[in-house]
């Protein structure tokens, strides 16, 4: 989907450039945006580690800032670009919010939605997945060799 000169791969290589700012304070690379009108509204990197709050999700912060640039807790004009599948917790507040499009690069196969339950997000969401997939994915899977 083309917006305002921008695709959807234009967006998610922002939400990469976000997802790198999570491994400076030992986050996983986890990188969100939501895009309204053409326009980065909300944007948001994990910061569980930093802030010690296991609901600093890069989506929970992406859509928080979006929810106090437009005064308003619905976002069903809006899209979500994340580099990795949102967890349940994630999908559930995509779901109260009405995000009208969520765009996610890689699967979680552990900790995904879409593992537990495909219809968590708002039956009006429309869902485009695999943007970027093998860039994000490396992302996160080096990450976690330099862990070990």
């Amino acid at each position: 989907m083309q917006i305002e000169g921008k695709s959807d791969q234009d967006f998610m290589k922002l939400a990469i450039q976000e997802a790198l700012l999570a491994p400076d304070h030992d986050d996983i690379p986890i990188g969100a945006l939501v895009v309204c009108n053409g326009k980065v509204i909300g944007r948001g990197h994990n910061q569980v580690e930093m802030l010690n709050d296991a609901t600093a999700h890069a989506e929970m912060i992406a859509i928080t800032s979006a929810y106090t640039y437009l005064g308003s807790r619905y976002l069903n004009e809006c899209t979500l670009y994340v580099t990795l599948e949102p967890c349940p917790m994630c999908a559930g507040a995509l779901n109260w919010s009405q995000l009208g499009r969520l765009v996610y690069a890689a699967p979680d196969d552990k900790r995904g939605f879409e593992k537990y339950n495909k219809e968590i997000i708002h039956p009006k969401t429309k869902l485009l997945k695999g943007v970027l997939e093998s860039e994000c994915s490396h992302i996160v899977k080096d990450f976690f060799k330099k862990l070990r």
